[in-house]
């Protein structure tokens, strides 16, 4: 069976799981990838998650701070289709492996450079570990409620790990994609700073329009409310173990009230007999002590057999990494594989980010050892790719021509599809009449910006023939659409992938949905937080609440607020960023292979991923690091610390770093810090001094002092997320927030995309009203403005008024 990167070779010059994790996606699906790494091997090798995302690699091993090593590396990038170098802009300068030398060598490379901050401007050459760009970008103060303390939390999910993988992924595949049609090597860039802009999902906008209007911007809070809603409310069964809802949409709320019994017993009560958006305060909060008090009467198991009787309740209990590497649905599936180490013995972990049936990813070989491979690797001779190079019209536009169809809701598949439209792809999205139900979710619509951006958007009744049968002549026009649905929904609509075939083979037809096609829960719905408790994110981020004995109603009701703010929307976005690279790797597979193909994508596996650093197990395997009751941190060199002034993060990972550290900050250690082992076993008493000496200066000084020295420090309370986006002049010097016009909102900085690909910079286009091209695409698929307003007439068809 065809893999999609059969015959490509990958050099692997990065360190440490981002690189990692994306080169391993692409071993996966049939790529050469050479590990290059240093004398004595990648330091993050250390890492517990290390055997996964070395799998299926071969190692080399070489110093690149000598001449020879330097010359070796040159020769393989030689013969390589794609070399991918990390950290700072100066490190691969340095080396002769940034892209301009790089490219100058070989024209028809992919050149992929993952770095923390960027490219170029102010903090280009900062320390890049994630939690120092959580921290400066506002996500850890986005957290600062979690607790009922003053400050920023510690963000303990490393999402920006995750999409800035994901974001080279997309990058590179797309870059190969329009080598093929022009035959150009091309420049992809992706950081962590821009890995975190899909989790700001609404604050930027509201920024601007705040700005605008000169008033001040509504907290997070305001807008959302400090308890959960009642669609996504943690409950505590029985037996003291948490379930996390996610009945966003009323029926699947009526739903859940139905399988606790509580539907008829309410709707008795007169003030329960509207809908519940309608409820008032007094009324959501009589019905939210009714459910926890309800929901302790049986265990979490007998909860979740009940809510899988039903069909139509999206929840999950909150679990660990190792419990989840068991869940049936990821089992049967085929997302949790085992590979046997030489060394570790059987190693069970994450299968492929997607399933893509006809050329289906085969992990199979396990982690190569530190220069296993140096003989073959250096005594094989390769040619450089061979393509003539062609004129292109837009370059930075590898997706020029493609055209994605998207019928999906909410955030996960809509953002996911959002990218590909910052890639070039022309993305046509299919709303319902009354337009997509997330455009809803607060009164001027700014929900959606972020999630139409760069589309097309049309309004149909796929309930109707007519709507239908515009649906499939957009489909026979489409080269990938991607849906939401629950499995058998398609079929019922008409687009299902066996129908839509006949017309259009090539087709990449691609299903989003929480859990597979293949498991018990295949039917099941869900939503954000579902994936987010069962995949242990929000575990990791609630610290201790989970573990909390909870007494009485009232501590119920705290411990599930602490929970629905440790797992905010970040499992929608961690899911879009999948999205998009399995898409291109269809796509890919399309143009080298010719066949179109099914795809499938799910929740789960996504923010397994996302938690990949815990997810795969093996004898004597280290546990994740927990983060503290108080949500500061990992350890005394690694958290948050209150200044004297202001709050900073500390992140300092070697021996290296503590010297400097100590040199800069004029602090003297007394011996039981002298070492990294001692540092562990001290980490309390080292805690309390860090904490004094952080005390004696503001926060804006420390980061100015140790940042000008390389020691990673940074204020992490000076801005939200939205203002760091809108503002922030490195984010404005790198081109991550370009100017666009909304037709409702006027002008306004978007968010910039995860990933960039050539030298030009292409437009980025703004988000979209419902329905607000309806017309033109009709017209295109040869409609009559008579017949285009006999449909509008008959509601098959729809605009949003501006």
């Amino acid at each position: 069976m065809a893999q999609v990167l059969d015959s490509f070779r990958v050099i692997d010059l990065t360190q440490g799981p981002v690189g990692g994790f994306a080169s391993m996606v692409l071993a996966d699906f049939g790529a050469d990838v050479i590990k290059v790494e240093p004398p004595g091997g990648d330091r993050f090798r250390a890492l517990a998650a290390s055997p996964m995302w070395l799998r299926g690699k071969r190692s080399v091993e070489l110093d690149l701070e000598s001449e020879g090593g330097r010359s070796q590396a040159h020769a393989l990038a030689q013969g390589a289709d794609v070399l991918m170098v990390g950290g700072p802009p100066s490190r691969a300068q340095r080396w002769g492996l940034d892209a301009d030398a790089a490219l100058e060598r070989q024209p028809a490379l992919i050149h992929c450079s993952i770095t923390a901050w960027g490219s170029r401007g102010p903090y280009a050459e900062d320390p890049g570990y994630e939690g120092l760009v959580a921290a400066r970008s506002g996500r850890m103060r986005a957290f600062e409620r979690q607790l009922r303390r003053k400050g920023p939390a510690f963000a303990a999910v490393p999402v920006a790990s995750h999409a800035a993988a994901q974001g080279a992924i997309q990058g590179i595949t797309a870059a190969l994609l329009a080598r093929q049609r022009n035959g150009r090597g091309q420049r992809v860039e992706t950081s962590l700073l821009q890995a975190l802009m899909p989790y700001d999902l609404l604050e930027m906008l509201l920024v601007q329009l705040a700005q605008r209007q000169d008033h001040s911007l509504p907290t997070l809070t305001e807008v959302g409310g400090d308890m959960p809603t009642l669609n996504y409310h943690p409950v505590l069964a029985g037996d003291d173990r948490w379930i996390q809802c996610g009945n966003l949409l009323e029926h699947l709320f009526l739903a859940f009230l139905e399988s606790l019994g509580l539907l008829g017993e309410m709707l008795a009560e007169e003030r329960f007999q509207d809908s519940p958006d309608l409820w008032n305060k007094e009324t959501v909060e009589a019905a939210r002590d009714r459910i926890l008090t309800r929901v302790r009467e049986k265990t979490a198991a007998e909860w979740m057999a009940i809510f899988h009787e039903n069909g139509n309740v999206a929840a999950e209990p909150y679990q660990t990494a190792r419990e989840a590497l068991s869940h049936p649905d990821l089992v049967d599936n085929g997302d949790v594989i085992e590979i046997v180490d030489p060394e570790l013995g059987p190693v069970r972990q994450l299968g492929p980010i997607a399933r893509l049936c006809s050329t289906p990813a085969v992990p199979q070989q396990p982690a190569p050892r530190v220069g296993q491979h140096n003989h073959e690797i250096l005594g094989e001779e390769r040619n450089a790719p061979d393509f003539e190079a062609t004129p292109t019209s837009q370059p930075g536009q590898p997706l020029e021509g493609v055209l994605v169809l998207e019928i999906a809701t909410i955030i996960a598949a809509p953002l996911g599809a959002a990218m590909l439209a910052d890639l070039g792809a022309r993305v046509v999205r299919i709303e319902p009449v009354a337009g997509d139900p997330y455009r809803h979710m607060i009164q001027n619509g700014s929900t959606a910006v972020k999630t139409t951006a760069g589309k097309e958007s049309i309004c149909l009744d796929l309930k109707s023939e007519e709507g239908r049968a515009i649906a499939q002549d957009l489909a026979q026009r489409a080269d990938v659409l991607i849906h939401n649905f629950r499995p058998g929904v398609p079929e019922r609509l008409g687009i299902g992938y066996a129908e839509l075939r006949e017309r259009n083979p090539g087709l990449v037809w691609v299903s989003v949905n929480g859990y597979g096609p293949d498991g018990p829960s295949a039917n099941r719905p869900s939503t954000h937080p579902v994936p987010g408790a069962a995949m242990s994110g929000a575990t990791h981020q609630s610290g201790a609440a989970l573990t909390k004995r909870c007494e009485s109603l009232e501590e119920i009701r705290e411990i599930s607020r602490q929970l629905m703010r440790a797992n905010e929307s970040n499992p929608d976005p961690n899911t879009s960023v999948v999205i998009g690279s399995a898409v291109l790797l269809a796509l890919l597979a399309k143009v080298r292979h010719g066949m179109g193909q099914t795809v499938y994508v799910n929740m789960l596996t996504a923010n397994a991923y996302a938690n990949g650093e815990d997810f795969l197990d093996y004898a004597g395997k280290r546990q994740r690091p927990a983060v503290d009751a108080d949500l500061f941190g990992l350890n005394a060199t690694y958290r948050l610390y209150p200044a004297r002034s202001g709050w900073v993060f500390l992140a300092m990972t070697t021996q290296t770093e503590w010297k400097r550290f100590c040199e800069v900050a004029d602090f003297a250690p007394d011996d039981r810090f002298e070492t990294h082992e001692q540092r562990c076993e001290n980490e309390g008493a080292l805690t309390e001094v860090l904490g004094t000496l952080f005390q004696s200066r503001d926060a804006d000084e420390w980061e100015q002092k140790l940042l000008a020295q390389g020691v990673g420090c940074v204020r992490a309370d000076g801005v939200s997320p939205g203002s760091f986006w809108a503002l922030d002049p490195h984010v404005l010097d790198n081109g991550f927030a370009p100017l666009c016009h909304h037709a409702r909102f006027g002008e306004y900085r978007r968010w910039g995309p995860l990933v960039t690909v050539g030298d030009a910079k292409p437009s980025y286009g703004p988000g979209t009203l419902a329905g607000q091209h309806t017309d033109a695409i009709l017209a295109e698929l040869g409609l009559s403005a008579e017949r285009i307003a006999e449909l509008r007439n008959q509601q098959v068809v729809a605009s949003e008024p501006v």
